[in-house]
């Protein structure tokens, strides 16, 4: 067995989650062909994850092979690729692949990356647009009156035949006349797809129950009331972080509108909305809770008025990666207030139910997911 495959191994030993749901085996099928030309060419599109909602062996297998580049790489160098560079240190930060580094210390060990010392990107011009060489104006009027003069000719001989065999002078030959068809109008072209945080169904959750996963060490099976008919069934990987108890009876934030998946035989119909330690998640997972007032169903929405009134996507699109997209924008503020920062304006924008914020427990500065 190779030493990415022996590692790959570890950490889905340690994590049985990433070893992904029934669904997902194709997608990390698909996604461990492309390895080698992502390592070589270190080009990837910015992501949280290869495959669905939840890291996979997938993102185990592409840290591996991107790790000699990265650990062997000049600082200089990561300004260039900055995705890379965050996709790699985010799935370091995973406890499977945490777990396989102290299993296998010489395989991929951590690589310790100061990203506030990190130059900033440079920023290239645009390059100039080149303009279409004009055509040579008299060489194209000259070939249309040839056309033209040569069309006259045939059209001559034509009535002259038809003279010639009795026809009436200044009898012309009917031809089939052909619609003229309204030219037609191009197509505006497409406005581009941009993921926005309020295409996301957030809702106030009431864990009913909580059980251990039958056949996955670190997953739990809750029952959460969503302001539904019935209860939904979601699967959590919190086994490591939260007893049963800290978790039945709790008012949490659910995301509602991804697609279902099924985890080691059981279908999990939502997300519970945790914050991970600034340290990683070794240093605590919490949920991210309501305000006091909350009530099971109760809409959960980001401040500012582009996003306050705009209905959530019935569910969301795994190939447009809306989540996946938004969620690295996920924080929480100093007051531990949740929030979502805008990337291209910085602009903050909290998370909230008609009651007010909300926060997390005591993490300032975590992520969200």
């Amino acid at each position: 067995m190779s030493d990415v495959a022996q590692f790959v191994a570890a950490a889905a030993k340690a994590d049985p989650i990433l070893s992904g749901s029934d669904g997902d085996q194709a997608a990390i099928t698909k996604a461990n062909s492309e390895f080698e030309k992502i390592a070589s060419d270190l080009k990837l599109t910015p992501v949280t994850y290869l495959v669905g909602n939840l890291p996979t062996t997938a993102d185990v297998n592409l840290y591996a092979r991107l790790h000699p580049a990265v650990s062997s790489a000049p600082a200089s160098q990561w300004p260039e690729t900055p995705a890379v560079l965050r996709y790699f240190l985010h799935i370091q930060d995973l406890s499977g692949v945490k777990a396989a580094q102290k299993e296998l210390p010489n395989a991929f060990p951590p690589v310790d990356v100061d990203v506030n010392s990190l130059p900033a990107p440079p920023r290239a011009a645009p390059a100039p647009k080149q303009k279409k060489e004009k055509k040579d104006k008299a060489a194209a009027d000259g070939a249309a009156k040839e056309g033209k003069e040569g069309k006259k000719d045939k059209k001559e001989k034509k009535d002259g035949a038809a003279a010639a065999a009795g026809a009436p002078e200044g009898a012309k030959t009917e031809k089939k006349q052909k619609k003229e068809k309204a030219p037609k109008q191009p197509a505006a072209p497409a406005a581009p797809f941009v993921p926005v945080p309020s295409m996301i169904d957030l809702r106030v959750g009431k864990v009913l129950d909580v059980k251990r996963h039958p056949d996955a060490d670190s997953l739990y099976v809750e029952s959460i009331d969503v302001g539904e008919a019935e209860p939904r069934t979601v699967c959590s990987g919190l086994v490591k972080y939260m007893t049963e108890d800290e978790i039945r009876g709790a008012t949490i934030i659910t995301v509602c509108n991804l697609k279902p998946v099924t985890m080691r035989g059981v279908k999990s119909f939502a997300m519970l909305l945790c914050a991970s330690s600034p340290e990683g998640k070794d240093g605590g997972v919490e949920f991210v809770l309501p305000p006091e007032g909350a009530k099971a169903g109760d809409r959960v929405y980001f401040e500012g008025e582009e996003f306050e009134n705009a209905t959530p996507e019935p569910q969301l699109n795994p190939k447009k990666k809306v989540f996946e997209t938004i969620q690295p924008g996920f924080i929480t503020l100093d007051n531990r207030d949740a929030a979502w920062i805008n990337p291209e304006t910085k602009s903050v924008h909290k998370i909230r139910t008609k009651d007010g914020v909300c926060k997390a427990k005591s993490f300032v500065g975590a992520s969200l997911s």
